[in-house]
């Protein structure tokens, strides 16, 4: 069966095929480095790294590009709020989403560019637009001619009359047109600039994507992917700016994942429910949020709470303690029983199925299903009085091959001295603050994983178990 893909451009489902046969070129919109990644960051980088998964597991080669947004107005408020510059900040909170992202799982892009990296690209890109009339300059910014692209409107399905009723002209733009957008923004006193044919200034957001992409991935990719907020007016900019300069089509397939509501209402700090990937992998095993993640559709809004999160640990603790009966028993099993060909048949049934589920536009929560009554069906072959390593192995393959496709490991991680280190630390510091709860729950989770403490005059010590 070919992949089909929910494409936003169209709204349907349409069967893959990419541009080169056997390739794949596909790019995420990543997090802009202002402070650590929320949960509805970490939606888009669990989910689209399945996808990815799922390509090469098909046999595809995957170039996966996901940029570093490094300079824009939060990381300045930020380097001013913590007395430092916009590079300190971008640099910080780069090195923090590698740490929380690889916690879940997902693997790192072929390139992961940032837009400081990339300033001569996304000029020149901005100076093309001009020439091309798509373009203007006013008194050191520089704005799209949003009315001069036929077909602005065609991702998130708005005609421009509909969009000219919201839009406004805000106070310091100096924009001809209230739909309008900014491509070059001057640069204000103190703040970190570039030179460009219009002045001193920095890229406005849109732009950098289109650059970038078109640098590394060239005029036309295959998959251009985001959380479902980015595709108006972010996604939309883009295509207007990069098929405005090439005349070409920008990307063939548009994925947008769904929204995270925090039990059942929107996420936001206003409302105090703000959740950092980086707070929540202290208490949560990542594993657990990555499987939480997938248990629900892609396009569909998920709703995080502690009951969801457990029930989720349970489930995958399930598919686990089956994998390791089966790891168990292949010491102690027959090499042959009779009825070897039908559960070997019974496997690749249910592998099928699974590929049946991935196809269908990434249906990962439809394929978790197959994997529960793969493990279901392992449990049962073990209550036979004989079994046949073939068929134990089978299985084990089986559980592996799916786990890698979505990025989970099926042994837990043994964790490092210096992970040891942080934890303690992290407990020392709760301990302090007189959380004592979340000191419980550090310890606690240090004992799972056969590390014991010992709290002494001289401090705490640690040993395995």
């Amino acid at each position: 069966m070919t992949i089909q893909i929910y494409n936003t451009l169209t709204r349907r489902k349409e069967s893959f095929v990419p541009i080169e046969e056997g390739k794949v070129k596909m790019y995420v919109c990543g997090p802009t480095v202002y402070n650590y990644i929320h949960i509805g960051n970490a939606r888009p980088a669990i989910v689209f790294d399945t996808v990815r998964r799922y390509l090469e597991y098909k046999g595809y080669e995957v170039q996966f590009i996901s940029n570093f947004t490094d300079v824009d107005d939060k990381l300045i408020k930020t380097a001013k709020e913590l007395e430092t510059d916009v590079p300190t900040v971008a640099e910080r909170f780069i090195d923090a989403y590698f740490e929380d992202v690889a916690a879940l799982g997902c693997k790192k892009a072929n390139v992961h560019p940032r837009v400081t990296e990339n300033m001569k690209e996304i000029i020149d890109f901005i100076a093309i637009l001009i020439d091309k009339g798509y373009a203007y300059e006013s008194e050191g910014d520089v704005y799209y001619k949003t009315r001069n692209f036929n077909g602005y409107g065609k991702l998130s399905h708005q005609s421009i009359d509909d969009l000219k009723v919201g839009a406004r002209i805000e106070i310091g733009e100096k924009k001809e047109d209230a739909l309008d957008f900014a491509l070059w923004k001057s640069a204000k006193e103190g703040e970190i600039s570039w030179k460009s044919p219009w002045g001193k200034g920095r890229p406005g957001w849109h732009i950098e994507c289109s650059a970038m992409a078109r640098k590394y991935l060239g005029d036309t990719i295959d998959i251009h992917a985001g959380g479902q907020d980015l595709a108006f007016p972010h996604h939309e900019n883009e295509i207007a700016q990069s098929e405005a300069l090439t005349g070409k089509t920008f990307a063939r397939y548009w994925m947008h994942n769904g929204y995270i509501n925090i039990n059942n209402e929107k996420m936001s700090k206003s409302l105090g429910n703000f959740v950092l990937v980086h707070d929540i992998i202290k208490k949560v095993d990542p594993d657990i949020l990555r499987f939480f993640m997938l248990s629900v559709h892609y396009r569909n809004p998920i709703n995080f709470n502690d009951e969801l999160l457990t029930n989720a640990g349970v489930g995958l603790e399930r598919l686990k303690t089956s994998y390791q009966n089966l790891e168990y028993r292949l010491g102690v099993s027959a090499n042959l029983a009779e009825n070897d060909e039908e559960w070997l048949q019974k496997i690749a049934g249910l592998i099928t199925e699974f590929e049946e589920e991935m196809d269908d536009d990434f249906n990962t929560a439809d394929g978790i299903t197959v994997l529960f009554e793969l493990a279901r069906q392992a449990n049962y072959y073990l209550m036979e009085k004989n079994t046949s390593s073939k068929v134990i192995e089978a299985f084990m393959k089986a559980f592996d091959e799916l786990f890698t496709v979505l990025g989970l490991p099926l042994k837990d991680k043994e964790l490092l001295d210096e992970e040891i280190e942080n934890l303690i630390e992290q407990r020392l510091e709760a301990r302090k603050n007189r959380d004592f709860q979340l000191a419980d729950e550090i310890r606690d989770q240090l004992k799972e994983r056969n590390i014991l403490l010992e709290d002494t005059p001289q401090g705490t010590r640690w040993r395995r178990g």
